[in-house]
């Protein structure tokens, strides 16, 4: 891990030791315009904006929240402390509906 990355982890307060991940049972599709997430196991459906599609791609490619919120900064051209809240509760809100779930860092959920 780079100094740069712990930096980041410091100044979001990200917890190393839980990770978010989209389970199996999760399907997605991205446009420009934004994303459909279904939740094949319980068939539920959710639409996402283009934001909330590029977190979602993202998570499926394991970037923890430090570097979606740096990440997505990048991409839209805002602050990391605007977007900090949103990601957190975009997130917090993807794992009520069980759409992403938490697992360590070792490799156990």
């Amino acid at each position: 891990m780079t100094t740069s990355t712990n930096a980041s982890n410091e100044r979001f307060g990200k917890r190393e030791d839980a990770l978010l991940r989209v389970p199996d049972n999760i399907r997605s599709a991205h446009t420009p315009d934004g994303g459909t997430v279904l939740d094949v196991g319980r068939g539920r459906m959710f639409n996402l904006n283009l934001v909330g599609s590029r977190i979602l791609e993202l998570l499926k490619i394991g970037y923890a929240e430090a570097q979606i919120v740096t990440e997505i900064s990048r991409e839209f051209g805002a602050s990391p402390e605007i977007i900090l809240p949103d990601v957190r509760e975009f997130l917090a809100s993807m794992e009520r509906n069980h759409l992403v779930e938490r697992s360590r860092s070792d490799g156990n959920r």
